[in-house]
């Protein structure tokens, strides 16, 4: 397996930048409950809108020293309302001598009050579109958990961390995973989290992609696999389909196989007792002398377009 040779392009992994936040939000820990504050700021419903420039006044180091150079920023030179398509009418809270009460503060918001804020945008995105019904969203990550747009240093995409880093903070088991001896090698840059899951929700579970014409995601890299085959091996193609046989971020075995021993793996589905849904092994398959591994002979185990026996 060619871990390394990469068949499709980077997909960061947190796309959608969000509102203007003062400061990076702190992500929730794994095992958590989400937390939110207890004043919550209301989405503004109405209001007057200040000069776009005024905001500078008072927040100038927070322009000069960060925002400025952001793709928001850029963005921003275009539109009517500036800072404010973001924070909401601002001319109250400019009146009222900078109160805090009287502007959208992002730190002060409900997951679910940031997403839609920055789904004002970003929900005309395939990358986004799936979000308010993801399971980041449900678990209580803001956009503001992953995205920094005033003070990121990633000018793509806003991200307050390099992405593994983000992944890890909440994805601790699966840290663990990618550091067993076979695993993908997203520790090293060949993979990222994203390459596979889209944090910002998919129509299956585990918020998994999917490779064109709806094959497993895995088929994106391993494109040999992906048939369609003339003789189909029934596993490759139900729901699960490569998790039928593989852990997919790291395993004690090679080819990131459930078991150790490849006729184990065989023998879950290929045995008198599965009530004819697989034909059992050939009597005279003796697992104790030379049939020491089914792959040896059923070379095509992901599927043939000769042998329905998956021979070569």
């Amino acid at each position: 397996m060619n871990l390394a040779k990469r068949a499709f392009p980077l997909v960061p992994a947190f796309l959608i930048a969000c509102g203007i936040l003062s400061a990076g939000a702190a992500r929730p820990q794994a095992g958590s409950p989400p937390t939110q504050s207890s004043a919550v700021t209301p989405l503004p419903t109405g209001g007057q809108y200040a000069d776009n420039n005024i905001c500078q006044t008072c927040h100038q180091e927070v322009w000069d020293r960060h925002f400025a150079n952001t793709p928001h920023s850029a963005l921003l030179k275009g539109e009517q309302h500036g800072c404010q398509s973001c924070h909401g009418p601002g001319q109250a809270h400019v009146d009222g001598g900078g109160d805090v009460t009287k502007i959208t503060r992002f730190e002060t918001l409900t997951p679910a009050q940031t997403a839609a804020i920055c789904t004002k945008c970003h929900q005309s995105s395939l990358e986004t579109q799936n979000f308010a019904k993801s399971a980041h969203l449900a678990s209580g990550v803001s956009c503001t958990s992953c995205h920094s747009p005033h003070k990121s240093s990633d000018v793509n995409f806003m991200l307050i961390k390099p992405q593994t880093e983000l992944c890890y903070g909440c994805h601790a088991a699966q840290k663990a995973e990618f550091a067993r001896p076979y695993r993908h090698r997203v520790d090293a840059g060949l993979i990222q989290c994203s390459d596979c899951h889209n944090p910002h929700g998919t129509q299956v579970g585990h918020q998994v992609r999917a490779a064109a014409g709806q094959f497993a995601v895995c088929t994106k890299c391993h494109t040999d696999t992906m048939g369609p085959f003339v003789f189909e091996h029934a596993p490759v193609k139900t729901e699960s389909s490569c998790l039928n046989c593989h852990t997919p971020h790291g395993s004690t075995n090679p080819r990131l196989l459930q078991v150790n021993n490849v006729n184990f793996l065989c023998l879950r589905c290929h045995t008198p007792n599965t009530n004819g849904a697989a034909p059992g092994a050939p009597s005279f398959h003796n697992q104790n002398t030379k049939y020491q591994a089914c792959t040896l002979c059923h070379t095509q185990i992901h599927g043939s377009n000769f042998s329905p026996v998956f021979f070569r």
